[in-house]
């Protein structure tokens, strides 16, 4: 296994911006106590965190807590890659949102009683798109980073400016993101590697298509009795390579009146587009 592929394991401090490693590990990696450094995941995810150092952790492994594992969609055992972040910047502004139904009940100013001090503590690398716990009080509040300014991760600093401005985010909306990946389909190897194959790579690299002189091709055809797992397929696809996934039914599509069924067709279509690329999947 390369050296910058390590175990996942559970942090004895919990704290949603620190991992913890071996310092050998990080002699290894040139790494150094306080640097910020890029975790991959499953499913294309990514998170920035600092990194420390701590003689009981074991070489092979790096230590995080539950919301670092939640943001990169891992479990204990998992194997993640680490990397240098040599390009973070401190960022200007911040734009975070809570969840929903962590704040039933809670009145009073958020940004005073959870976001202020959480990241008054540290300064904290955030990256649009997570998801935070903050504990404040006897209470816990989940919040989202929807917006990060200047790029998509950035460092929390005393001059950046932190908006709490907007209505909660749905926790039905966040769900999604636990979707299927490659990991959750069994017994079709062959037919998932040939997938991979015809729509991963197109993706993902499509550069090596042009530097070959190759068209990737316009779509594949899944077929085979109900039950069998395409639609699950084609979500784990979508998950995996970060497309935007539109389940068509036959049902939405047809109708009696002359001319509807087109019309119904072509606005699918039209949405879908808004979100290219895509998997489209009748």
């Amino acid at each position: 296994m390369a050296p910058n592929r390590l175990i996942v394991d559970e942090v004895i401090i919990d704290d949603n911006s620190v991992v913890v490693m071996h310092p050998l590990t990080m002699e290894k990696l040139e790494l150094f106590r306080g640097d910020t450094v890029l975790l991959k995941g499953k499913k294309r995810k990514d998170i920035v965190c600092i990194l420390q150092a701590d003689d009981t952790c074991e070489e092979t492994k790096i230590r995080m807590n539950k919301v670092v594992r939640k943001n990169l969609r891992v479990r204990l055992g998992d194997v993640i890659s680490v990397h240098q972040c040599f390009d973070i910047q401190y960022g200007r502004r911040v734009h975070v949102l809570p969840i929903d139904d962590s704040i039933e009940g809670i009145t009073g100013s958020l940004f005073d009683a959870f976001l202020k001090p959480y990241f008054q503590e540290a300064c904290r690398p955030v990256k649009k798109g997570d998801l935070f716990l903050v504990h404040g009080g006897m209470r816990s509040v989940e919040f989202k980073v929807i917006e990060t300014d200047p790029a998509d991760y950035c460092i929390v600093s005393p001059d950046t400016e932190i908006y709490c401005d907007g209505e909660p985010v749905k926790r039905e909306d966040e769900e999604h993101l636990d979707d299927v990946g490659y990991d959750d389909i069994g017994g079709v190897r062959k037919q998932m590697a040939q997938i991979r194959e015809l729509v991963e790579l197109p993706f993902r690299h499509p550069q090596l298509f042009k530097a070959i002189g190759v068209k990737p091709p316009k779509g594949i055809l899944l077929y085979g009795p109900p039950g069998t797992g395409k639609t699950l397929i084609a979500r784990a696809v979508a998950n995996e390579t970060g497309a935007f996934f539109f389940l068509i039914n036959g049902p939405e599509i047809m109708s009696k009146m002359a001319g509807e069924s087109e019309s119904n067709l072509r606005k699918a279509f039209e949405e879908a587009e808004k979100n290219a690329p895509s998997i489209y999947f009748y």
